[in-house]
């Protein structure tokens, strides 16, 4: 059991020495900036807006995105901070592996093949509708009448040919090359933008400040059809702020989704000409890009028509037909094609990155591990995953898997945050041996204590010993062993204080707003529980690693970012993790059969022990 245990949490050593790759160096900042922003700005910028602005936010539906950015930006630079420390390809999969060991590592990976799967064949399933429904649904009316495989629940009403054959065209786009996939990416993004500035403007332009402003008689004296007799619902009590501070809340937690993508830039570790420089700037520019384009869409909707006048399945179209732009609606369907058309290609992207990265690594079968001589890129990992992603899109039922892509999105996110603050306490940096060399021969001493504290401060990290001062006043004003490893047992002991807080409050909303007085103990006693682990931490001497980017104020940002992922995955339904438990089950019957004997990183410590796996890259650790 103790040798299974050590081979459950062992950790990848990365070498850093060297930026040599079997993929091809092609990528630019700006090829960056064009996969994030089109991979996470899809066509829910075109629908989203509407239903949040109806039914939970009003015209306040821009302080949703504003806190829903918020809350993306805290994934967003812990993974820009890990895109500076390790520029290889693998994405949230690789920095789960070189912190808090493999069997997270497994998890994470398997969780990101799911998501990116089922987001390629939902999008799919997407763009087809939409351009069925621009050319009069030619298209399922022909396959309704010839073909039928309805199965409530599981298959879909139709076979989707169209889509399947969309899945196929991109696969192919993707196996030919990176370079000319990233060409493809930037024309439809910049029309995907174009469209979105035109909406924008156009909203400012028509639209009437009183339509965030509107009174109870400004409701009372429009007819509509649309328009229920329940007031309270449709309208709530008008303003700015029409359902209160919980509309603003539950409209920002289904924003946050709308956020999701950027990740996919994490992937491009290998392929980017400069990753240390490109990695954080893109992830920061595309959410920023992202941002601007959420709100003001939103701003301009609820300008032109009142928040409950709105229409929810085509919001864009009905609103410039209310003021009288009926011919912009062209506009609009073309960009929402285009905006699927970059979602498709930002969900394939990192597909069979992260497939890539595990074969190689050994953790799945090794021959998705090839790259192809002609094209750089993962062959094999690229045709597998669009021909299951396709045959997903042909025939399943995709409503109820969607949610299951939240659940591998939200976990890479919180395991993301928690290795950052794992690592930014720890003695043993990942450091390239080539950059110790060179400090070796031209830095001075302050600079070879701060890549590397071992070389004064090991003989204080022998003798140092547990008691209340290394907690809360330690001697070091560096990382030590010690100090690294409190740090270790407290983000594990906040991780599980956490999750009880986020079941906790889920399930007691009620208790809570009734001012029960045993349910406000336990929430107090919760986040004493909390706060306790966080200052230890925060007293914590940190690494003083030169990084191009690194997480402001820590603890507190990481610790914010693994709250709010918590918290959206306890939303989740019943059935979600039912499915969930049954993919993960599928994926350790692979693992425990295939991943753990074959681990790449357990046949290297077979052969040399590591002095401090996973953290420790000192030149000889490295050559190992």
């Amino acid at each position: 059991m103790t040798s299974v245990g050590k081979k459950l949490i062992r950790r990848r050593v990365v070498d850093l020495s060297s930026d040599d790759t079997r993929f091809a160096r092609c990528l630019s900042t700006l090829d960056l900036i064009s996969l994030g922003v089109g991979s996470t700005l899809g066509a829910g910028v075109y629908v989203l807006a509407g239903e949040v602005a109806k039914e939970m936010a009003g015209p306040s539906i821009v302080l949703c995105f504003l806190v829903a950015a918020f809350s993306s930006v805290l994934a967003g630079l812990c993974y820009a901070e890990f895109g500076a420390r390790v520029p290889k390809a693998g994405s949230a999969y690789l920095y789960s592996y070189v912190t808090v060991g493999e069997i997270w590592a497994f998890t994470t990976g398997w969780n990101l093949i799911l998501s990116y799967v089922i987001g390629t064949a939902s999008v799919a399933r997407a763009w087809s509708a939409a351009f069925d429904n621009i050319i009069g649904n030619h298209i399922s009316t022909f396959f309704a009448n010839k073909t039928s495989v309805h199965l409530p629940g599981v298959l879909a009403e139709r076979p989707d040919f169209f889509a399947l054959i969309l899945i196929v065209l991109l696969t192919a786009l993707l196996a030919f090359g990176v370079s000319e996939s990233a060409l493809v990416n930037k024309i439809f993004t910049a029309v995907n933008l174009l469209v979105l500035s035109f909406v924008i403007i156009a909203g400012f332009v028509k639209g009437n400040i009183k339509n965030w402003q509107l009174s109870k008689e400004d409701y009372a004296n429009v007819t509509h059809p649309d328009l229920g007799v329940d007031m309270k619902t449709a309208f709530g009590s008008g303003g700015f702020v029409p359902f209160g501070l919980e509309g603003i809340l539950t409209g920002a937690a289904t924003c946050f989704y709308a956020f999701v993508g950027f990740d996919c830039i994490a992937t491009t570790g290998e392929e980017a000409r400069n990753p240390q420089r490109s990695i954080p700037i893109g992830i920061i520019v595309s959410l920023f890009i992202c941002f601007v384009a959420y709100f003001g869409v939103s701003a301009s909707l609820t300008l032109m028509v009142p928040y409950f006048l709105v229409n929810k399945k085509s919001p864009l179209p009905e609103a410039f037909k209310a003021v009288n732009w009926e011919p912009a609606r062209y506009a609009v369907a073309v960009g929402s094609l285009c905006a699927l058309s970059t979602s498709l290609l930002g969900a394939m992207f990192p597909m069979p990155r992260v497939i890539h990265a595990m074969a190689e690594d050994g953790l799945l079968f090794k021959l998705f591990s090839n790259i192809n001589g002609r094209t750089k890129t993962p062959l094999l990992a690229t045709i597998v995953s669009g021909i299951v992603a396709g045959v997903l899109a042909l025939l399943l039922d995709l409503k109820n898997l969607v949610d299951l892509m939240s659940i591998g999105t939200l976990l890479a996110y919180s395991l993301v945050a928690v290795c950052v603050l794992i690592l930014r306490y720890q003695s043993g940096q990942l450091n390239s041996p080539k950059a110790m060399e060179m400090l070796e021969l031209n830095g001075n001493e302050e600079e070879r204590v701060v890549m590397n504290p071992s070389i004064t401060a090991a003989g204080a990290q022998q003798k140092e010993t547990l008691s209340w001062t290394t907690f809360f006043s330690p001697s070091s004003d560096t990382p030590t062993v010690l100090s690294g490893r409190i740090v270790y047992v407290c983000v594990s002991v906040i991780a599980m204080v956490i999750t009880g807080l986020c079941v906790f409050l889920t399930f007691s909303v009620a208790a809570l707003k009734d001012a029960s007085v045993g349910y406000i103990v336990v929430l107090v006693l919760l986040l004493v529980a909390l706060l306790v682990p966080t200052i230890i931490i925060w007293r914590q001497p940190q690494s003083n690693t030169r990084l191009n980017f690194k997480v402001p104020f820590l603890p507190l940002l990481p610790i914010f970012s693994i709250f709010v992922n918590i918290l959206l995955m306890v939303q989740l339904s019943h059935v979600t993790w039912m499915l969930f438990a049954v993919w993960m089950g599928l994926g350790f019957v692979i693992y425990f059969g295939y991943g753990i004997r074959n681990s790449v990183e357990g046949k290297n410590a077979e052969e040399k022990p590591l002095h401090h796996p996973g953290l420790d890259l000192s030149p000889s650790a490295a050559a190992v």
